[in-house]
C-alpha cells in the first residue's frame, strides 16, 4: 500500500510582491506526472493548502483543476485538512458530496472521527484528519480544560484513537509544531512564547503521521512520524533544503518506508553575496540567472541604483541587502558613522552618477555646502 504526503502548498502566495502561482503550476505538474507513472492508492494535504483564508480567484482555479485531473482522470482519491492559513469553513464546503468524487475535506472536529478508509492489498487504512486548531477551539467544543496546543492535541489524539477498529491501519493527518523540529522563516508562528510545540509522544499509537505546516522535510520521535515539507520554497532561509513530497509504503507489518521525492520549481530562492561587479560579471554566464534572489552587496562604497545595475544580469534580485557599508563597525555606530561622512557619500554619488571624480573646486564646494547646512 502506497500513498503520497504532501503539505504546505501556500497556493496564491505572494513572495516580494511577487506572484508565485505559476511556479505552483508547473510544480502540480510535477506531481500529476508522477501519479501517472506511478501507482498509489492516494494523495495527503496535511493543511496549508491556501496561503491565505480567502484564496484569489487564480488559486482557486488551479486547484479545482488539479483535483479534476487526480479524482476525476487518475481515479486516486485526495485526503487533506486545512492549516492555519486556510479558512476552515471555507475549505470544508460541500465536503460531504464532494468524497462521492474522491476529494475528502476533513474540516471539523465531528468528520475527525469519521475516517476516511481506503482499501488495499494489505486491507483497509484509516485515513485520520486532525484539522488545525488551538486550545480555545477544543476547549470549547469539547468542554475540555484544555490551555496549550499540546493538551489539545493529546487530548484529540485520544479520542481518535478510541475509533481504531483491529486489522485496521491507523494514518495521521495532523497540522502543528511537534517540538524539537526545525522550523523556516516562511512559516507563520501558531502562537506567542512556545506554547505552541506539540509533543510526538502523542502520535505514537499511530502506523503514520503525516505532519503539515513546517516547510522542512524532516522526521521527528519516530521514522513513521514525518513533515514531508512545503512543495516550494517560500523563504530565502530554505534556499538550501529540499523540496517535495514523501512516498510512504505500507507493508504487512505497517509502516515500511518513507521516501522523499524531489519537486524543482522553475525559480529557485538563492543568497548572493559578493561587490557588485563581481555579481553582475557572474550573472552573465548563469544558466539560472532567473531565480529569486536575496542579494548582499559587500561594497564599502555608495553605489547609485544598484538594483537596475543588477537587474541587467540577475532580472528577479528581490531583496537588496549592504552590509560591506558597515563592516567594521558596530551596528549602533553605523547611525553616527553616515552622519560624520555626508561629503565621502556624495563623492560616492558623483562618482557613479558621472564617472568621473570631483574635481579640487567642486570638492570645496561640497564642502562649504555641507558646513553652511550644518550650521543652520
Amino acid at each position: 500500500m502506497k500513498f503520497l504526503h504532501t503539505s504546505d502548498w501556500h497556493l496564491g502566495r505572494q513572495f516580494h510582491n511577487v506572484s508565485l502561482l505559476e511556479d505552483q503550476k508547473v510544480v502540480l505538474e510535477q506531481i500529476i506526472d508522477y501519479l501517472k507513472a506511478n501507482r498509489v492508492d492516494a494523495m495527503v494535504i496535511a493543511g496549508d493548502l491556501y496561503d491565505r483564508s480567502v484564496p484569489p480567484t487564480a488559486a482557486i482555479e488551479v486547484m479545482n483543476d488539479f483535483v479534476d485531473r487526480v479524482c476525476g482522470e487518475l481515479g486516486v482519491p485526495i485526503i487533506l485538512i486545512p492549516g492555519n492559513h486556510d479558512g476552515a469553513q471555507r475549505l470544508g464546503f460541500g465536503s460531504g458530496r464532494m468524497k462521492t468524487a474522491g476529494l475528502h475535506i476533513i474540516s471539523n472536529f465531528e468528520q475527525m472521527l469519521q475516517p476516511v478508509v481506503i482499501e488495499s492489498d494489505l486491507g483497509p487504512v484509516a485515513f485520520y484528519g486532525m484539522p488545525y486548531n488551538d486550545p480555545e477551539l477544543v476547549r470549547h467544543h469539547f468542554k475540555q480544560s484544555v490551555s496549550t496546543h499540546d493538551q489539545a492535541h493529546q487530548y484529540l489524539s485520544q479520542q481518535i484513537q478510541q475509533q481504531f477498529k483491529p486489522r485496521q491501519r491507523n494514518v495521521l493527518i495532523s497540522h502543528c509544531f511537534v517540538d524539537g523540529a526545525i522550523e523556516s522563516e516562511s512559516e507563520r508562528p501558531l502562537s506567542i512564547g512556545g506554547s505552541d510545540r506539540v509533543s510526538h509522544e502523542h502520535f505514537i499509537p499511530f502506523d503514520y503521521v503525516a505532519l503539515g505546516h513546517l516547510h522542512q522535510p524532516q522526521k521527528k520521535g519516530a521514522d513513521y512520524i514525518r513533515y514531508s515539507g512545503s512543495l516550494m520554497k517560500y523563504s530565502f532561509s530554505e534556499q538550501h533544503q529540499k523540496k517535495g513530497m514523501t512516498l510512504v509504503e505500507f507493508g504487512k507489518a505497517g509502516f515500511l518506508n518513507a521516501t522523499h521525492i524531489d519537486l524543482a520549481a522553475p525559480h529557485q530562492m538563492r543568497i548572493i553575496e559578493a561587490e557588485l561587479e563581481s555579481i553582475v560579471e557572474q550573472g552573465k554566464t548563469d544558466p539560472n540567472n532567473h531565480d529569486y534572489l536575496l542579494v548582499r552587496l559587500l561594497d564599502k562604497h555608495a553605489i547609485l541604483n544598484p538594483m537596475e545595475k543588477l537587474r541587467v544580469s540577475y532580472p528577479n534580485v528581490l531583496h537588496l541587502e549592504k552590509p560591506g557599508m558597515l563592516i567594521g563597525v558596530e551596528q549602533q555606530m553605523a547611525a553616527a558613522k553616515l552622519a560624520r561622512s555626508e561629503v565621502d557619500m556624495f563623492r560616492d554619488f558623483f562618482l557613479e552618477a558621472q564617472d568621473t571624480p570631483l574635481s579640487d573646486e567642486q570638492d570645496q564646494a561640497i564642502l562649504d555646502i555641507i558646513k553652511q547646512l550644518n550650521q543652520q
